[in-house]
């Protein structure tokens, strides 16, 4: 069957459902972030006070893992992603009648970021789970990339969105998103899930590892999840855009914003070719060629003084980036089963938030010790080279072929 001839798996009715929650969803989650970053700047003129935001939306994910894919190995799916939409939903209520009653402060602002953070930890990896249940097989890596793709969305409408209703007022992106929040959790509801047997697990120390335990026997998914977390750990120049932005390519805050979008857009665009043309054979050699381009972008990027230059490096940082996450999610898809899809999707969402979180502390460092295109051009190299060493390391994920080699 030629790819032009596959069924397209957003005209499932369930899937395309979630597909739009998940992008109301990371919209809301995107536009929050932006509007309470600014508003805890505005009110303590602190960066000290603006680094703890992103902490207190970090945090409860590291700590909740092994909890969250346990609840969504136990229960049902559908049903923790609304009641955490819901939540977020009330949260972004709470912002709003705090900032009308002009009680809102850093301590609220930090108790909110925890709460989405929580949340936000519950819902990513269920709704991952989640996704099996709704179509067939053969269409899960089509339905890995209309994900990706509804993540790149939401990156680049969220933090937009979030920018120019703050300027009608903090209350306005508050409000906004939590209308959005409700309208993802109604059509969350009305997803309808293939009846699927799935075993439960009495809760033990054992069944709370098993998450990790199986991604660790399975070389070819800890290959792919490792690969992209070492990439993106040294590979993060998007943590220093001001920098480039300002001192480098000499440009204002509109020039922030263009470099901001690049990526996402490049993500966007890759992630809907391949929802259309679907890789087929010869993954891990595709896998580690877009990590090359991956790295060699990145290392372009740094030496870049022209804007022009600089967005198409980021555009392909963007798109090539994309190319291990719709590898990594197919793998993980595919080759978990039903009960454990839950605990298994909870440890690749702390490997992806853990290499975006540490990502962007380590080029911080580094840009403080050696300078930011120094920092990123090392960067750049050390992603190639870690490629290289995980073509050796895992040699099984080099000669993936399908999807089906490791199953």
């Amino acid at each position: 069957m030629l790819p032009s001839e596959s069924p397209s798996v957003i005209r499932l009715p369930s899937f395309a459902k979630a597909w739009a929650a998940r992008i109301l969803s990371t919209t809301s989650f995107q536009m929050l972030s932006v509007a309470i970053g600014w508003q805890m700047y505005v009110l303590t003129d602190d960066a000290f006070s603006l680094g703890l935001v992103g902490l207190a939306q970090f945090v409860p994910m590291l700590l909740l893992t092994l909890l969250v894919g346990h609840a969504a190995d136990r229960f049902d799916r559908r049903k923790i992603v609304l009641i955490c939409q819901l939540c977020e939903g009330a949260v972004a209520a709470f912002l709003v009648v705090g900032n009308h009653a002009g009680w809102l402060g850093r301590e609220q602002i930090l108790l909110a970021a925890a709460v989405i953070g929580a949340c936000r930890a519950f819902e990513g990896p269920t709704l991952s789970a989640l996704v099996p249940e709704l179509v067939p097989k053969e269409l899960l890596q089509q339905a890995s990339a209309w994900s990706a793709s509804a993540g790149q969305t939401a990156q680049i409408l969220g933090p937009t969105l979030g920018g120019l209703l703050f300027a009608l007022g903090p209350s306005t992106v508050y409000v906004t998103s939590a209308v959005a929040l409700a309208a993802a959790a109604a059509l969350i509801g009305w997803v309808r899930m293939e009846r699927s047997e799935r075993r439960v697990e009495p809760m033990s120390l054992r069944s709370l590892f098993s998450g990790l335990a199986f991604v660790i026997r399975h070389k070819v998914i800890l290959g792919t999840i490792s690969l992209d977390l070492f990439a993106v750990l040294l590979g993060g120049a998007t943590a220093l855009l001001p920098i480039f932005a300002r001192d480098i390519l000499h440009t204002g805050p509109w020039g922030l914003g263009l470099l901001r979008t690049a990526p996402a857009v490049g993500a966007l665009l890759m992630s809907l070719v391949l929802a259309h043309y679907p890789l087929r054979r010869a993954l891990g050699p595709t896998l580690f060629g877009a990590l090359g381009v991956f790295g060699a972008s990145t290392i372009l990027f740094a030496l870049s003084t022209s804007l022009y230059v600089s967005l198409i490096a980021l555009f392909l940082i963007g798109a090539s980036d994309v190319i291990s996450v719709v590898i990594r999610s197919t793998l993980v898809q595919l080759n978990t089963p039903n009960e454990m899809r839950g605990r298994v999707n909870a440890v690749n969402s702390l490997f992806i938030g853990t290499s975006n979180q540490l990502g962007e502390f380590e080029s911080g460092m580094m840009a403080g010790l050696l300078g930011a295109v120094n920092a990123t051009f090392i960067g750049g190299i050390g992603t190639i080279a870690v490629a290289g060493l995980w073509m050796y390391v895992f040699p099984s994920l080099r000669r993936l072929r399908t999807f089906s080699d490791d199953r």
